[in-house]
């Protein structure tokens, strides 16, 4: 094989052992680094779960968004786990870009449910679901766009992982994080009224 480099070929021959190193890790330093990603996950969603709480100041709302948030990251993980994919550490860092992309559908659901004055439940649902499903769907035109073209496997595993991910928030914003929200409503205008 040749190997460009300049204006002429180099023959793998060519090379010396100063031209290049190797270099192996062992199952001890790989299995650190999974277990200080998998607490940087954790850390996130606490930190994630203290902003969420902080803003709505009410523990149902700032539960679903929570809840929502794991169900994507847990359905996900066993879509992924199922299919046969190793995860990388590109394959976490797509897990940790899927925390954001699902606290911001959420959140925007809860914002629109609970901040916004005037309408009914159905109505806001709808109009948080129009912006919502735009943000969602425009995302995934994106990921299936750089999964259609790129050639790098790293690339492939997050853009993958990612797209699992929002279809399977969809259902968990749109179905469970709604279902909650409205039941927290029904129950909250009920004590007002009785």
């Amino acid at each position: 094989r040749d190997i460009l480099k300049g204006s002429g070929a180099l023959q793998l021959g060519d090379l010396d052992e100063d031209d290049y190193s190797v270099e192996t890790m062992g199952s001890s330093l790989s299995q650190s680094f999974f277990r200080e990603t998998f607490k940087a996950i954790i850390l996130a969603f606490i930190f994630m779960g203290l902003v969420v709480s902080l803003y709505f100041r009410t523990f149902i709302p700032s539960i679903a968004v929570i809840l929502a948030a794991f169900s994507d990251m847990v359905v996900t993980l066993a879509i992924v786990n199922l299919m046969g994919m190793e995860l990388s550490t590109a394959g976490i860092a797509a897990f940790l870009m899927l925390i954001g992309y699902s606290v911001d559908t959420d959140i925007l659901l809860t914002t629109k449910l609970l901040k916004r004055k005037g309408g009914d439940v159905s109505e806001k649902v709808y109009n948080a679901m129009k912006t919502g499903l735009m943000m969602s769907v425009t995302t995934i035109i994106a990921i299936s766009t750089a999964l259609f073209f790129t050639q790098s496997f790293v690339l492939k595993q997050i853009m993958i992982i990612l797209l699992i991910g929002l279809f399977v928030d969809l259902i968990n914003t749109w179905i469970q994080n709604v279902g909650i929200l409205r039941w927290y409503l029904d129950n909250k205008s009920k004590k007002w009224v009785g």
